[in-house]
């Protein structure tokens, strides 16, 4: 009587399944700063599917060659990711609206598939520890992204208030309104557009001119091609308003990073500006940058991809997920305004870059540092500010000797524009500023 020999396993099956995923998202992250890789949102997005493709395969090669748990069935996605990347780095954004529908159902039938396999193939921990998750992450990215697609065949996009205008390759979205002088110029925050000052700019256009924009990448405007920093908005807005025909100089009202952008203004153009309102800004660099270093033009690239890597999360939901409720405490119209266009991925790209660039925005603010006696108001929130912000607006209020710093009890950041009762000490901050210009009299303190 013959007995068959005890089947022993030729390698760790676990060990594989690591390593190939491992591989998979090194591979990912390298290919997304490969030269020969545009840094446009679909080329980054197809390198990164490219190089989880190669952990699939690995995958499928490995195991059968090292182990006695084969898994043929990742050749499946790896061909699929694999195909997918391929053809968006190569044709971008023209398959984007084909992709949308066809990708998500395929996908999740996939992750489906796969799931059947892997409980029939492999019989090992990492199955459940490794590979459930991962499905787990394909499903979310194939129902987000179903869903954005949807969302954007039935939303209709609100139309446009105001006008674009060509600031020197890309156009910039302006709407004014109200009559007087001098005109109030709104600045939102970072990642914000013109409409989350749903509540101000009507308050303000009640007694004088108030003109809100959208910086380049956000809200109605046109990505720009050439980095957003903190001296190159400034420099956009001038251009902005000078062909615009909205006569200076003016009163500047900047939230958040907004408040590091007016600053900017008004150090490279200070006969343009009247006064400044800084509401609960972001906290500036004690000294202007360096001048431009050789490194600066791969660092820019570097930044680029990031961004571009990033904001095709919007392709999956991401965009809309984070816009949603948002903006409820708005008025019904900005808020709708405020969520159509901060679920779109190139107001998410825009967005991450302001935030990779907010060393050098900050610094740039720095060269402000005499606003002589123009009358200047600085708002912190009560809540949630520290003894270190306050400090710091504290300083930002000495820059000029007609300078007043308020505390407004229980605001938060965001309360201050987004909030009507708060809202309505921003309001008061601007027109107090512009009643200072008119009249020529200190701000009451």
């Amino acid at each position: 009587m013959t007995t068959e020999p005890i089947r022993r396993p030729r390698g760790h099956i676990g060990w594989i399944v690591a390593g190939s995923l491992l591989t998979g998202l090194v591979a990912a992250l390298l290919l997304v700063v490969a030269p020969l890789i545009p840094a446009e949102e679909s080329a980054v997005a197809g390198a990164v599917l490219c190089g989880f493709a190669l952990g699939w395969a690995m995958l499928a090669v490995l195991s059968v060659r090292f182990t006695d748990q084969p898994q043929r069935w990742a050749a499946a996605p790896a061909l699929f990711m694999g195909l997918g990347g391929l053809l968006l780095v190569v044709f971008g954004s023209e398959l984007h609206g084909v992709l949308g529908w066809v990708w998500p159902p395929a996908l999740m039938a996939l992750v489906v598939w796969m799931i059947v396999q892997t409980r029939r193939q492999l019989h090992s921990r990492s199955r459940r520890w490794l590979l459930y998750p991962v499905f787990a992450l394909m499903a979310l990215a194939a129902i987000g992204g179903g869903y954005e697609t949807l969302s954007e065949a039935v939303d209709e996009d609100p139309p446009m208030p105001g006008q674009l205008i060509d600031v020197g390759g890309h156009s910039l979205h302006l709407r004014c309104s109200g009559s007087g002088s001098p005109t109030v110029v709104l600045e939102p925050g970072a990642g914000l557009m013109s409409s989350t000052l749903g509540w101000i700019a009507p308050a303000v256009a009640q007694q004088t001119r108030v003109c809100v924009y959208d910086r380049a990448g956000h809200g109605w405007s046109e990505p720009a091609d050439s980095p957003q920093d903190g001296a190159q908005t400034a420099t956009d807005l001038h251009t902005l308003l000078e062909r615009g025909n909205v006569p200076g100089p003016f009163v500047l009202a900047g939230h958040s990073f907004g408040g590091l952008y007016v600053q900017s203004f008004a150090a490279q153009y200070p006969d343009d500006v009247a006064g400044l309102v800084l509401v609960d800004t972001t906290g500036r660099k004690s000294k202007p940058p360096p001048t431009t270093s050789p490194d600066d033009a791969s660092s820019r690239n570097i930044m680029g991809r990031i961004s571009a890597l990033l904001s095709s999360t919007a392709e999956v939901g991401v965009g809309r997920l984070l816009s949603l409720g948002s903006y409820d405490s708005l008025p019904p119209q900005s808020a709708d305004e405020a969520e159509a266009t901060g679920s779109t991925a190139s107001n998410l790209q825009s967005t991450i870059e302001e935030y990779l660039r907010a060393s050098a925005s900050s610094g740039q603010a720095a060269a402000l540092d005499d606003f002589g006696d123009k009358p200047l108001v600085v708002l912190t929130a009560g809540s949630g500010s520290d003894a270190d912000t306050i400090s710091a607006h504290d300083d930002l209020t000495a820059l000029s000797t007609n300078g007043t710093h308020r505390l407004v009890d229980d605001a938060t950041h965001a309360s201050l524009i987004l909030e009507q009762q708060d809202a309505a000490a921003t309001t008061q901050a601007i027109l107090d500023v512009v009643s200072s210009v008119r009249s020529r009299e200190p701000l009451d303190r």
